[in-house]
């Protein structure tokens, strides 16, 4: 049985979790394993003209969330966490560049002016167009927010068919299977059932705003990117969350 293999998904949001362009325990940036990320994605663009607006997190440097249980102010960890994933962004822009030779755009909701550009949408549309690539960082912008909110809203504003969530895991569980043995992975959920069910995997704002503009969501292992291509191909891998 096929996804929607009749409905070829032409632009996608890809969500990276940092931990995947760390080093072997997901840590740091580790420039060869963003090279292989990068040749990854390359080949299946290549296939298959697919579109890819990404979207970087920083697990692999730094978590807002570190700082719960701390006098840490928490609007100031979450923007280190933003400034983390700018650098991720970065990284991953130097390999697309070194590798294609093309001009591939960082845009952030943080002012840097000396190293990304602003977020605008019109901008963002067009190179998209232009070279088939779109790095997003700094989240939204906002302290309080994930990057799981910033996939969300970045894969409205930009009409993208679909929310890749690269995760740790090959899929969404009724718990952590890292901890539980007997933990079941779901193959399909609708948004108010993982709402209901506060399934972690993305936060309860990103699936609220992609249950109203109808933005499926898919959660695969991010281990191995060439998994994407069997997604956008149409084989069933990892969870879809949909209507």
């Amino acid at each position: 049985m096929t996804l929607k293999s009749h409905i070829p998904y032409k632009r996608v949001l890809l969500k990276l979790t940092g931990e995947r362009l760390g080093g072997i325990n997901g840590q740091g940036i580790d420039f060869k394993a963003i090279d292989d990320v990068t040749r990854k994605i390359l080949l299946i663009r290549k296939d298959l003209k697919t579109e890819f607006a990404i979207v970087v997190g920083a697990g692999n440097l730094f978590r807002g969330r570190q700082a719960r249980g701390t006098n840490v102010d928490r609007a100031s960890a979450d923007y280190i966490g933003m400034l983390g994933t700018v650098m991720n962004a970065l990284a991953l822009r130097e390999a697309l560049e070194r590798i294609t030779g093309n001009d591939i755009r960082v845009m952030s909701t943080l002012l840097m002016p000396s190293v990304t550009e602003p977020f605008i949408r019109r901008k963002a549309l067009y190179h998209l167009k232009k070279t088939g690539f779109i790095i997003l960082a700094g989240g939204t912008g906002n302290p309080f927010f994930t990057t799981d909110s910033a996939a969300a809203l970045r894969a409205c504003e930009l009409k993208c068919d679909v929310i890749l969530k690269g995760s740790t895991v090959d899929g969404i569980y009724n718990k952590d299977p890292r901890v539980h043995s007997d933990a079941i992975r779901y193959t399909r959920l609708k948004y108010q059932d993982a709402l209901e069910r506060g399934l972690n995997i993305m936060d309860k704002t990103a699936f609220a705003l992609c249950q109203t503009e109808k933005i499926p969501v898919i959660v695969f292992d991010a281990h191995d990117i060439r998994i994407v291509k069997d997604i956008l191909t149409g084989k069933e891998i990892g969870t879809l969350v949909t209507e």
